[in-house]
Parts: C-alpha cells; sequence; structure tokens
C-alpha cells in the first residue's frame, strides 16, 4: 500500500495550499509596489518598485512559490488589470520598447530563486544581494535589451547604455531585499527547500 504522507516528497515541485497562498500574497505586493508610478531619483532618473517585488519574490519564496507569484502578478496583468507601474496593463508594456523588461520579470526571478535555493539552508546577505543582481537586473536587463533590439532602431551599445542610469537604484533593491530576505529565513526556516545536500543530510 503507498504511503500517501511521502508523496510530496517524491514531487519537489508539487505545491500546497500554503505556498498558493504565499505565491498570491508577493503577487499582490508586487502589484501594490507599482501603485506609486515612477519615483524620480535626485538625479531625475525615474525607477520603479516592482522590481522588488520580484527580487523579494525570489529570495524569500525560492524558485517555486516566487516563480509562480510573479507568473500570476503577469497573467492579471495581461488579462488587464492595471497594476503595472503607471497603471499600465500588460498588454500596452508587451506593445511597448520596453516590453522586455516586463518579460523578463519570470526567468528573473527563476533565477534569483534557484541560486538562493542553493544557499539554502543558511541565507547569507552578501550571497543575497548577489544573487538578486544576477537575476533581477543582468537577467531583466538582458530581456530588456533583446525587447529594444526588436522594437526599435537602436544599436546594441545603444540599447545596452540605456540601462546605465538604472543601474544605482535596482543595486539598492537588490541590497534592500536580501536585507528583508535574511530575517524571514531565520524566523521561517525551510521556507525555502534547499538544492544542495548539507553535510548533516
Amino acid at each position: 500500500m503507498t504511503d500517501l504522507s511521502k508523496a510530496p516528497a517524491s514531487r519537489p515541485w508539487a505545491l500546497s495550499m500554503p505556498d498558493l497562498a504565499q505565491a498570491a500574497v508577493f503577487a499582490a505586493l508586487i502589484a501594490v509596489l507599482g501603485l506609486p508610478g515612477q519615483i524620480n531619483l535626485a538625479s531625475g532618473v525615474p525607477i520603479t518598485l516592482q522590481s522588488l517585488g520580484v527580487m523579494l519574490a525570489g529570495a524569500v519564496l525560492g524558485p517555486k512559490k516566487g516563480t509562480l507569484a510573479v507568473f500570476i502578478f503577469m497573467i492579471l496583468a495581461i488579462a488587464g488589470l492595471p497594476i503595472l507601474s503607471g497603471g499600465r496593463t500588460g498588454l500596452v508594456a508587451l506593445s511597448s520598447p520596453t516590453a522586455g523588461y516586463f518579460i523578463g520579470f519570470l526567468p528573473g526571478v527563476l533565477v534569483i530563486g534557484l541560486l538562493t535555493a542553493y544557499l539554502m539552508p543558511r541565507y547569507n546577505v552578501f550571497a543575497g544581494i548577489v544573487f538578486n543582481i544576477v537575476g533581477g537586473v543582468l537577467v531583466v536587463y538582458a530581456f530588456g535589451i533583446i525587447g529594444l533590439l526588436l522594437k526599435t532602431d537602436m544599436s546594441l551599445l545603444a540599447a545596452i547604455k540605456t540601462n546605465g542610469p538604472f543601474l544605482a537604484g535596482d543595486a539598492i533593491k537588490a541590497t534592500i531585499a536580501a536585507l528583508v530576505a535574511a530575517p524571514v529565513h531565520r524566523g521561517r526556516p525551510g521556507l525555502i527547500t534547499p538544492l544542495r545536500r548539507t553535510k548533516n543530510a
């Protein structure tokens, strides 16, 4: 007779009701972070906070629940809800030259989640910052650059340079996400299933 209590262990990507609830909460958080719209830095460069929500989803929830949270958010936006920064919908974002940045949220959170899961069971802030930058900045920027090349007449160099003014702000967001994730993982160990075996395993 099959022991059903062991079934979830054989399906590491299976989702429980608490998993779905956590993903839904973070999808809502990402949407809420778009309410302020664009925030202008002292230099005049506008930034948005929704990429911070994407970083938090990967750093706090990991690859499974974090990716689901961003997927839910993106589906709701594409369905017509004006939950992107500035009150835009997903279809408006996809039709704009910056469509690649919106699409990049999904692979970005997956990369952050996978790297963070490999780091667990002990979260390290400095490694977390690096992982948030890799997934939340480099991966998202890569997709954004591809989108600019496909939708505009920009050269590759010009498309790359458009990201320059946002680097400082995104580095700050990567740091904030890691600083938030660290106490969460201390208080809620096991929130992310480690991808590597520990010495005591």
